[in-house]
């Protein structure tokens, strides 16, 4: 069973970022186990966690965990709106908290895919074009083209947050789909 991890780069509990996430789950084939990986908990990063010269900042608990689940991933997915024209600031603790410590960072050759959107019409695009950003410093495998940026994400879902739009549905599972066969070409050593 390959696990991907799946990053919800908002905290609200009804978020259109965490619906989406939910859609998607159910999108990944047989023998692949998509797990949403909760953030919010995770304390701010803080160098101090991850100097050996440092005594008095014990690695937190959550962070150690947070790290061995990445590890243990064969892929991740990064579901996220957009703050601001930029990652939202609890996606982009997660992102620094498994760049550390720089002798095992948890995203290195890790395969990733990004669906970002807004409630806007320009579907996340500058956070997800940030977070591409920060991501190629790990040397990850990302998805390419067609990028998923979701424009007026509150249209896309019904009251009980399902997928309304056929065609929506349709390329998201493409998408998805372009993530598996991503993890398959680039397993993990």
């Amino acid at each position: 069973m390959k696990k991907v991890s799946i990053l919800v780069g908002s905290l609200r509990k009804g978020s259109f970022a965490r619906k989406t996430a939910l859609a998607v789950k159910e999108m990944f084939p047989e023998g692949y186990q998509a797990e949403i990986v909760e953030i919010g908990h995770l304390p701010l990063y803080n160098f101090d966690y991850d100097d050996p010269n440092e005594s008095d900042f014990p690695v937190p608990t959550a962070y150690a965990e947070f790290r061995e689940t990445l590890k243990a991933s064969a892929g991740v997915l990064f579901v996220t709106a957009e703050n601001n024209r930029t990652v939202p600031a609890c996606l982009k603790n997660a992102v620094d908290i498994g760049s550390k410590p720089n002798s095992d960072v948890a995203w290195k050759n890790l395969p990733a895919g990004i669906i970002s959107h807004s409630v806007g019409k320009m579907g996340g695009y500058s956070s997800q074009k940030n977070l591409r950003l920060a991501l190629s410093y790990f040397n990850m495998p990302l998805t390419g083209q067609p990028e998923v940026f979701l424009g007026n994400s509150p249209t896309l879902f019904d009251e009980n947050g399902k997928l309304t739009n056929e065609s929506t549905r349709d390329f998201l599972q493409g998408y998805i789909n372009q993530l598996v066969d991503l993890i398959e070409k680039n397993p993990k050593s």
